[in-house]
């Protein structure tokens, strides 16, 4: 197809979803994150460009139907998981950038449970030092996106209906305070403020946030969040698997479910761990 005929297409099924669910033009821009008028523009009939790829992906995710789909390019409708590129959605001229769509994402699922297996540690809890460290080579996210992403995170956990539950093993935070792995450079010191940086969080938010450790060497996970029943993103280094399906989401917490089973440290066990982390004696 060429240009001109994806655009009719993409305005016509556009068109035909927004009707189907219910949403106004405004509530659509606003969940989507761009303008009201850009809206218009996609949906009029004079419009014969593409759309920005970052723009139909976050229409494509509010919708609930496929990329491919919305832009005429498949006759499979059904949304079942939806490639997120951090190149598109984190870019400054990006209207809906990576970061605000996460926290966007914790806001839908208030009052719902929430339940993460982070990449390292919880986001939530990272000192700036740490932020610092982590992102200062990162290609498409700088340390000052992280530490804002962060504390737009930190204040929506902290609502008082909250319900999240975090798994991250052992080792992670072991690896943390000996300095191993991706924490060699860093300082003593300021590994040692992370944890109790850590501790600080968990404190202040149990029981609306309880986190568990399970043990590296019998068990594993990827990085995902689960939003509630909404939605789940699986973290893939340089982007997002997004699912929004029942069956996808059912799997991801039975797999979350899995770990919680196997913890070796509980909720009410993480204050001495850490203690005793921090201390230099050892987690165990």
């Amino acid at each position: 197809m060429d240009r001109r005929e994806v655009s009719r297409l993409f305005r016509l099924r556009l068109t035909e979803m927004l009707a189907q669910s219910g949403l106004s033009r405004s509530a659509l821009a606003r969940r989507a994150g761009i303008d009201r008028s850009t809206l218009a523009q996609l949906l009029s009939d004079d419009m014969d460009r593409l759309p920005r790829a970052d723009t139909v992906a976050a229409i494509a995710t509010e919708l609930r139907v496929s990329l491919d789909w919305l832009l005429g390019l498949s006759h499979v409708q059904r949304l079942g998981a939806d490639i997120l590129h951090e190149s598109l959605q984190i870019a400054e001229s990006s209207q809906t950038p990576v970061d605000q769509m996460l926290v966007r994402w914790f806001e839908e699922a208030a009052g719902y449970k929430m339940r993460y297996v982070p990449t390292t540690i919880p986001d939530i809890a990272k000192t700036e030092e740490v932020l610092h460290h982590e992102y200062r080579y990162f290609r498409t996210r700088g340390p000052d996106r992280a530490i804002n992403a962060s504390r737009d995170k930190l204040e929506q956990i902290r609502l008082p209906e909250t319900d999240m539950e975090i798994c991250i093993s052992r080792q992670a935070l072991e690896a943390l305070a000996s300095g191993g792995g991706i924490w060699r450079t860093l300082a003593a010191p300021a590994r040692q403020r992370q944890l109790d940086r850590l501790a600080e969080v968990v404190d202040e938010l149990y029981p609306g946030l309880r986190m568990y450790l399970f043990d590296g060497l019998t068990h594993y996970s990827a990085p995902y969040t689960i939003f509630g029943h909404q939605r789940a993103a699986l973290y893939v280094g340089q982007f997002y698997l997004v699912f929004n399906t029942t069956e996808h989401i059912a799997v991801l917490n039975r797999h979350f479910d899995d770990l919680i089973r196997a913890a070796v440290v509980q909720p009410i066990e993480l204050a001495s761990f850490l203690t005793r982390l921090r201390n230099g004696s050892g987690g165990g």
